[in-house]
């Protein structure tokens, strides 16, 4: 399956008009440097009635949601870390409200004893021994096939010409899904999670997608494969507590549910990753020296990449009843935003928390979520974001950002994006 997919040359597609009015509502070319307002918030309290995109006077997904005074906001890393670990008091449902009609009911908005049944389910399709066999069998192909069509230049966007396209390549092939189908594959996933685009067309590209997934789907379960899918049809579980069933498989709804979250939670938030570590260790080329001197290095440069950028700047939670974060009140029904990227600069738990360092003492972060819902696709995104340093480190050799070409860095509010990285490299 992985050789097949991976031996042809990757498809040529522009999905980024579908992602124009996805980043525009989300500050993606407007707002630079959201911290030192970030820190202003913490600095007056920890947790703010009101939405985080209206402290900056933007139009936000957050504000279309839910109104203004339906929402609190959470500044510290306390504060967010206390919100994401009591699924007692902080339940996910809230995302029922937000994506549930276009994507269908999966783990990301069940809340224990349901999500652990489920989420074990599908965990074994995620697993590091999982990831290693994908990252042999077509994750390396994958990035040398779009490293092969820019090396010889001397000259490439990262972000337009590999970033973009590469992890959803990689969910694609994991999935079964031939590759001439990627053009269509990445429009659906583009507009299913974009609140900008009408309802009506969110709703489309969820049918055409899951039509897409129920054919692999059916397939799989006449033939066996080891892809992605012949995983999840595979997986099963023994819980005498599950609905009085003992012998518990995935529906072909929730497999395609799964897959409509899956694609555009790894994919979409997997490539801004990408762009912020590039542009972290492009604009500190003594680090980026290091980290090409030893690639030991790779795996911590990767993490403080995520603290220093988180690609999605808040999840969210549905205050179940009364109760306090950090010594404020808030109350039942509320929405709370938990902002991770606040959290990844409180100057309480890292010093200099604004800078990008790559050899600063490791302290754990929240860019991949804590608590029941940490990110069910961990290994995966760094997997992904390991073998693409690696190898652009190997073939690109003298990697640097191009001095004759302006790049804006990483901007954004919601979501935080280098969407532009122009650089310059040694020629063969």
């Amino acid at each position: 399956m992985a050789d097949q997919q991976t031996s042809d040359a990757p498809t040529e597609f522009d999905a980024f008009d579908a992602f124009a009015a996805k980043n525009a509502l989300n500050g993606v070319g407007v707002v630079k440097d959201p911290y030192p307002r970030l820190a202003e918030l913490r600095s007056q309290c920890p947790v703010h009635q009101g939405s985080v995109s209206a402290r900056f006077d933007l139009p936000g997904a957050d504000r279309i949601i839910a109104a203004e005074d339906e929402q609190a906001s959470v500044y510290t890393y306390q504060g967010v870390d206390a919100v994401l670990r009591d699924a007692a008091s902080f339940s996910s449902s809230w995302y029922r409200m937000s994506i549930g009609d276009v994507i269908g009911r999966t783990i990301l908005e069940m809340d224990p004893p349901e999500h652990r049944r489920f989420r074990s389910l599908i965990s074994p399709a995620f697993t590091r021994r999982e990831m290693d066999r994908w990252e042999h069998g077509f994750v390396r192909g994958i990035v040398d096939a779009y490293l092969d069509r820019f090396r010889a230049d001397g000259r490439a966007d990262l972000a337009a010409d590999f970033a973009f396209h590469y992890p959803i390549h990689v969910i694609a092939v994991a999935a079964g899904l031939p590759v001439v189908d990627l053009p269509e594959f990445y429009r659906h996933t583009a507009l299913l999670t974009n609140v900008a685009v009408s309802q009506d067309e969110r709703l489309a590209a969820s049918r055409d997608l899951g039509a897409m997934v129920q054919e692999l789907i059916d397939a799989r379960r006449a033939e066996p494969a080891d892809d992605l899918i012949g995983v999840l049809v595979r997986a099963r579980l023994n819980d005498e507590d599950w609905d009085g069933a003992s012998d518990r498989q995935l529906t072909d709804d929730e497999i395609v549910a799964f897959l409509r979250l899956l694609v555009p939670a790894g994919a979409q938030t997997t490539y801004r990753a990408i762009t912020t570590v590039l542009y972290g260790l492009l604009s500190h080329p003594d680090q980026l020296a290091a980290v090409r001197a030893d690639r030991s290095l790779i795996p911590q440069a990767i993490e403080e990449g995520l603290r220093w950028e988180v690609p999605l700047l808040a999840v969210g939670r549905t205050a179940v009843r009364d109760t306090v974060v950090e010594g404020c009140p808030v109350r039942a029904g509320q929405h709370v935003n938990a902002p991770v990227a606040a959290a990844n600069h409180d100057p309480s738990r890292w010093e200099r928390p604004d800078e990008f360092d790559i050899f600063r003492t490791p302290v754990p972060h929240v860019s991949f979520g804590v608590g029941p819902h940490v990110c069910l696709g961990i290994h995966a995104a760094r997997m992904e974001m390991r073998v693409a340093l690696d190898l652009l480190l190997d073939r690109l050799p003298g990697l640097r950002l191009d001095p004759d070409t302006p790049c804006d860095g990483v901007t954004g509010l919601g979501l935080r994006t280098a969407v532009r990285l122009p650089v310059v490299f040694d020629t063969p």
